[in-house]
C-alpha cells in the first residue's frame, strides 16, 4: 500500500495542472457565482410542493405565483451561467495580458448572453422561446462563454480594434474598443446557429442535449456513479480539491437532472435519475468528500488514542455541516495508506445503495436544491421530498459507513496509541496539550505605542468557503482577544476577484493551495501579500487563536518592525 501512495504522489503535479486549468475553473466560478439564484429559486419550489406531502394543496393561482420566481430566475440560469463564466474565463486570460490592455469583462459576459441566445432559444410570435434558457442550456452557454473569450482575447492581444484619438474619453473609447470582437463572437455564433438548423432542424441547446443524452444515461448507470465519485476521492486523497476537477464536468448532468426529476414529481411520475447535487452531497460524500461523517464520531467515541479523541472533537461540528477538512488534514485521512480504501470505497457504496433505492424500491430522487452545508441525513430527508425510504436510507447509509471505515480505524488507532505509549517511555512524561504560554503583553504594548500601526485585512479563501471560515475565525477571535486590529474575511476560490484589492493578506487553505502561482499574479499587481498552508498547519492554526494571530503577524511584520512577533508562542 505504502508503495502505492508513492505512486500516487508523484502524479500529483500532473493532477494539479489539470485542477488549474482555467477552462474547468471558469465553469466551476461560474456556478459559484450563480449559486444565489439556486438557493433563492429552491426555496419556492419547497413552499410550493412539499405541503403536498402532507396533504395540503395550494390553489392553481397561488401555487403559480408561488412558481413564478423559480421560472424567473432558475428558468434562466443557463443565460446568466453564460455570462458568469465569460466573467472568470476573462479574469483569467488578463492575468496573462499587459495591465493597459486588457479585456473587458462586463462586455464578454454581455457577447456571451447574447452569443448564448442565438444558440439556444427560437423566435416565436412576440418574442423568443424560453425552453432551452435554464439548465437544459447549461451546455450552450458554456460553449458561448468559452468562444466569446477566445475571440476577445484574440482581438485585444493584437490589437485588432478600433482606436480613437487621445481625445475621447475613455469609457467611450473602451466602447469602440469592444465593438469588433463582440461582433465577431456573436457573428460566429449566430453562423453556427444557422449550421445547426440547416443539418438537423433544431437549435443548438436541443441538439447538444440529444447527442450527450448516451452520455448522461451512462453517468447515471452503476458504473459512472462509481467513477465520478471514485474520481472525486482518489484526488482528494492526494490533497487536490476533488469537486474542483470533477463538478465542472458534471455540473450542465446534475442540474438537468434535478430540473428532470421535479418537472416527473409534478406530473405523477418517477423521478428517477440518481445524478443530481444532493445525490453528491448528502449521499456520495455524505458529510464531505470520502462520506466522512461518522469518522470523526468514531475518532471521539471509539479511540483510545488521545491524539485521536481530540481530533474527533474538534472535526464532528464541521463534518456534521460538511466541512470535513478538519478531519482529513487532522488525523490525516490525506494521503494516509490506511484509509485508502475506505476513502474510495464508502462513496461509491453510498451511492449505489441510493440508486438501488431508487431503481428496485421506486423511491423519487432529489427533488430539490439544498445548500451543501445542510447535514447530510437532514439534506437527504429534505432533498427527496419527505419520502419515507429516505429515512430508511439515511439510517443505513451511517451504519454502512461506520462498517466500512471501522476495521481501517481500529488499525490506525492502535498504531497512535503505541506511539503514545513510546513518546511516554521515552520523554518519562506525556504532552500536555494545556501548557502554559508565554504572555505577549509586550506584543499589544508595542501595538498600543506604534503610532503608524495600520489596520490589516486579511482573506482566507479555501474550495467553497467553508474551511476558510474556520481560520477567519481563529484569527478574529485572537486579534480581539489581544486587542491587535487585524479584519478577517473567508471566501472561495474564484469568488474572490473582486474583492482582493481591499485586503492586505490572503490565505490559501490546503485544498486551493495548487492554485498559488494563479493568484500570485494578481496579488502582486495589487502589492498584496500572499501565502499558502499545508494540511495539518492549516488544521492547527484554526484551533489555535494565538497561533493564527502568530502566523499572520510573521507575514505582515513589514508594517510592524518594532514588534518581535517570533516571541509569541503558540504559533507554527
Amino acid at each position: 500500500m505504502d508503495k502505492l501512495i508513492a505512486q500516487i504522489e508523484k502524479m500529483k503535479p500532473f493532477f494539479e495542472k489539470v485542477s488549474r486549468n482555467i477552462y474547468l475553473r471558469s465553469v466551476r466560478d461560474g456556478f459559484i457565482a450563480a449559486m444565489p439564484v439556486v438557493l433563492f429559486s429552491s426555496v419556492f419550489m419547497l413552499i410550493a410542493y412539499v405541503p403536498n406531502i402532507f396533504g395540503f394543496f395550494w390553489s392553481e393561482n397561488i401555487e403559480a405565483l408561488i412558481v413564478k420566481p423559480y421560472d424567473y430566475s432558475m428558468g434562466i440560469l443557463g443565460l446568466l451561467v453564460a455570462g458568469t463564466t465569460a466573467k472568470s474565463l476573462t479574469d483569467s486570460f488578463n492575468r496573462n495580458l499587459p495591465k493597459n490592455n486588457q479585456i473587458n469583462n462586463i462586455s464578454t459576459m454581455l457577447a456571451a448572453i447574447v452569443g448564448f441566445l442565438l444558440l439556444s432559444s427560437d423566435p416565436i410570435e412576440g418574442g423568443f422561446a424560453s425552453g432551452y434558457l435554464g439548465t437544459t442550456g447549461l451546455l450552450s452557454a458554456f460553449l458561448s462563454a468559452f468562444i466569446v473569450v477566445n475571440i476577445y482575447n484574440l482581438f485585444i492581444k493584437n490589437n485588432i480594434t478600433i482606436k480613437m484619438p487621445e481625445e475621447v474619453p475613455p469609457n467611450i473609447s473602451q466602447t469602440f474598443k469592444d465593438l469588433l470582437p463582440f461582433a465577431a463572437s456573436s457573428l460566429l455564433l449566430l453562423a453556427v446557429d444557422i449550421i445547426i438548423r440547416s443539418i438537423v432542424g433544431i437549435n443548438f441547446a436541443q441538439a447538444v442535449i440529444q447527442m450527450f443524452q448516451p452520455l448522461f444515461t451512462a453517468a447515471d448507470g452503476y458504473l459512472g456513479l462509481a467513477l465520478i465519485y471514485g474520481a472525486m476521492s482518489f484526488f482528494w486523497f492526494i490533497g487536490i480539491h476533488g469537486p474542483s476537477i470533477v463538478e465542472p464536468a458534471i455540473s450542465a448532468i446534475i442540474y438537468l437532472n434535478l430540473d428532470a426529476n421535479l418537472r416527473l414529481y409534478q406530473a405523477g411520475e418517477h423521478a428517477s435519475h440518481v445524478l443530481t447535487p444532493g445525490a453528491q452531497h448528502f449521499v456520495a460524500t455524505l458529510g464531505g468528500t470520502g462520506a466522512t461523517l461518522v469518522v470523526p464520531f468514531m475518532f471521539m467515541i471509539l479511540g483510545k488514542s488521545k491524539q485521536n479523541k481530540a481530533i474527533g472533537k474538534a472535526s464532528f461540528v464541521p463534518t456534521s455541516f460538511g466541512v470535513n477538512e478538519p478531519i482529513l488534514f487532522g488525523a490525516p485521512i490525506v494521503l494516509n495508506p490506511i484509509f485508502f480504501v475506505p476513502f474510495m470505497l464508502a462513496p461509491i457504496a453510498n451511492i449505489w445503495l441510493f440508486k438501488g433505492f431508487i431503481d428496485l424500491l421506486n423511491m423519487n430522487s432529489f427533488l430539490y436544491f439544498l445548500p451543501w452545508t445542510t447535514p447530510g441525513p437532514v439534506g437527504l430527508v429534505l432533498g427527496t421530498g419527505f419520502a419515507p425510504l429516505a429515512f430508511l436510507l439515511a439510517i443505513i447509509l451511517l451504519v454502512m459507513d461506520v462498517l466500512i471505515y471501522y476495521p481501517f480505524f481500529k488499525v490506525y488507532d492502535k498504531q497512535m496509541v503505541e506511539k503514545e505509549n513510546k513518546l511516554v517511555t521515552d520523554t518519562g512524561e506525556s504532552q500536555n496539550e494545556n501548557t502554559p504560554t508565554k504572555s505577549i503583553d509586550d506584543l499589544v504594548y508595542a501595538m498600543n505605542e506604534n503610532e503608524d500601526s495600520k489596520e490589516k485585512n486579511v482573506l482566507v479563501l479555501c474550495a467553497g468557503g467553508g474551511t476558510s471560515g474556520l481560520l477567519a475565525n481563529a484569527l478574529a477571535k485572537g486579534a480581539k482577544e489581544y486587542n491587535i486590529p487585524i479584519n478577517s474575511a473567508a471566501g472561495s476560490y474564484g469568488a474572490h476577484h473582486d474583492m482582493m484589492k481591499d485586503f492586505d493578506l490572503i490565505i490559501l487553505a490546503p485544498q486551493v493551495a495548487s492554485n498559488y502561482e494563479d493568484i500570485k499574479k494578481d496579488t502582486d499587481r495589487l502589492g498584496i501579500e500572499l501565502v499558502k498552508t499545508q494540511g495539518k498547519e492549516y488544521i492547527s492554526l484554526t484551533r489555535d487563536p494565538k497561533g493564527a494571530l502568530n502566523f499572520v503577524m510573521n507575514i505582515l511584520n513589514t508594517s510592524n518592525k518594532e514588534i518581535d512577533v517570533k516571541n509569541i508562542e503558540g504559533g507554527i
